[in-house]
């Protein structure tokens, strides 16, 4: 969602001046959106933002030095990363040219250039302010970094994005990172209060009702102005007064939460249910697994990602943890939601309790890696498989040990890596869970290829103090 409240940038060459009254930006003001009326004209009326705003933070300094520099604003919609360009724009005296990366492409950032070209001659500087920059392409971004680095334009871009991932590195390197946060909950009732006299002065809401409106707000300052303004008429209509937080949720859609499927906050939640369920907290596990049904995340991707929970992080310490995932998976392919939801937090809690291995998944990446190292190496001749005589003639199978014939099934001393590749040791159980008897089990199969080495080296030792002397 775009986080510029003004729309597309209007074509007229720049101004004398940056200075305007709030009339000018709207014919009439008491239409306007009430996000538009509410917007702060001052670093004062910001709301949080406290980390960079405050006495002595850093965009709190960067105002107070007068002298613009390219920066980039990350954070989720609706917490005045507009509303800071705007208002560095207004404190630096500078040209505002606002261009959304949804809608432009490499032409408008050329008429962007012309307009600061032109801004230049009347000795202004001019600010482009790039909305949701992430969607820019390299090339569209290229396109106006010679232009950052000549000092013509001062780029803010806003991102709900990372932008480690999502700008180029070139135009990284040359813009400050803000990280701005989602409004708290301190925040938001001050915000609702202004907002109240300002839409709707006579309208009163109980305490629940307030709480349930920041709540589905989500920390997002833009669609608290919009709940507002949506239960305005819907009081209105309905004749009600004090809003109550039963006629919240009959006037409101419940699917309100703050929730991109595809984007950051997708990535943190997963991120934060599998460190979870890593860390054996069912309850945070269980928290973050409902946060993201809540927000719309699809059952059977988070499915998915249990599976992996199953193999990367319980592994061998207890195999049922995968095989309990797997069913989940197929309960809830077969019931659907939201009985099959069920189903899955079962395997959920499941996992965050269960022992917790990482040795296969350690052992896995080892193995990989020396796989790439290493080359094409050749099967021994005594692994491979023997199937014609021209075969066996060549030595394929040759003095293989079958291993069930051998005392406790296991060929003692017996060399299953390719010829000169020793011993690797990448799977190291842990003495948790199962894999405690794995360790113990694997520990007494190394004894017994000790014992058959050492019998091997008296055989050889044996058969050379008989041989005849030359």
């Amino acid at each position: 969602m775009s986080d510029d409240l003004f729309g597309a940038p209007d074509a007229a060459p720049p101004r004398k001046s940056s200075r305007h009254s709030a009339a000018s930006d709207a014919v009439d003001a008491t239409a306007a959106p009430l996000a538009e009326r509410m917007r702060p004209a001052t670093l004062d009326d910001v709301a949080g933002q406290t980390h960079l705003l405050g006495p002595g933070k850093p965009l709190r300094l960067a105002f107070e030095s007068g002298k613009p520099h390219s920066m980039i604003l990350w954070g989720p919609p609706g917490v005045g990363k507009t509303t800071l360009a705007r208002l560095m724009a207004k404190g630096f005296d500078a040209d505002f040219i606002a261009v959304s990366a949804v809608f432009s492409g490499v032409k408008e950032i050329r008429d962007a250039v012309a307009r600061a070209q032109a801004a230049r001659q009347l000795g202004r500087r001019t600010i482009l302010f790039v909305d949701e920059v992430h969607r820019f392409n390299k090339a569209q971004q290229d396109a106006f970094l010679p232009y950052v680095e000549q000092g013509l334009l001062t780029f803010i871009g806003a991102t709900t994005e990372n932008p480690s991932f999502e700008v180029n590195a070139a135009l990284l390197s040359r813009a400050s990172v803000y990280v701005l946060e989602a409004l708290d909950a301190s925040a938001m009732a001050g915000l609702f209060e202004r907002a109240r006299l300002c839409a709707c002065p006579d309208l009163a809401f109980d305490d629940d009702a307030r709480e349930r409106m920041i709540g589905f707000a989500d920390g997002d300052a833009r669609r608290l102005m919009n709940l507002i303004e949506q239960m305005q008429i819907a009081a209105a209509t309905a004749k009600t007064n004090p809003v109550t937080a039963a006629f919240v949720d009959q006037a409101l859609s419940k699917d309100l939460r703050r929730f991109d499927k595809g984007g950051e906050a997708f990535y943190d939640q997963i991120s934060a249910l599998h460190k979870s369920v890593r860390g054996s907290d069912p309850d945070a596990a269980l928290y973050w697994f409902c946060r993201m049904l809540d927000g719309g995340a699809d059952p059977l991707y988070l499915g998915r990602r249990i599976v992996r929970m199953a193999s990367e992080d319980i592994g061998l310490a207890d195999p049922r943890a995968l095989e309990l995932a797997l069913n989940a998976c197929a309960a809830y392919e077969r019931l659907g939601s939201p009985e099959g939801e069920l189903a899955l937090a079962e395997a959920v809690v499941f996992m965050a309790c269960a022992a917790k291995s990482n040795s296969v998944y350690v052992a896995y990446g080892a193995a990989r890696r020396f796989v790439k190292e290493s080359g094409s190496l050749p099967v021994p001749l005594h692994l491979r498989n023997a199937p014609t005589k021209l075969m066996k003639e060549l030595g394929y199978g040759h003095a293989y040990r079958y291993a069930h014939d051998e005392p406790e099934a296991y060929a003692a001393g017996e060399r299953y890596f390719p010829d000169g590749v020793p011993p690797q040791g990448w799977y190291r159980p842990t003495p948790r869970g199962m894999e405690a008897k794995i360790a113990e089990k694997l520990a007494h199969l190394r004894q017994l290829d000790a014992r058959a080495k050492r019998s091997a080296a008296l055989k050889t030792d044996d058969e050379s103090d008989g041989a005849p002397q030359s």
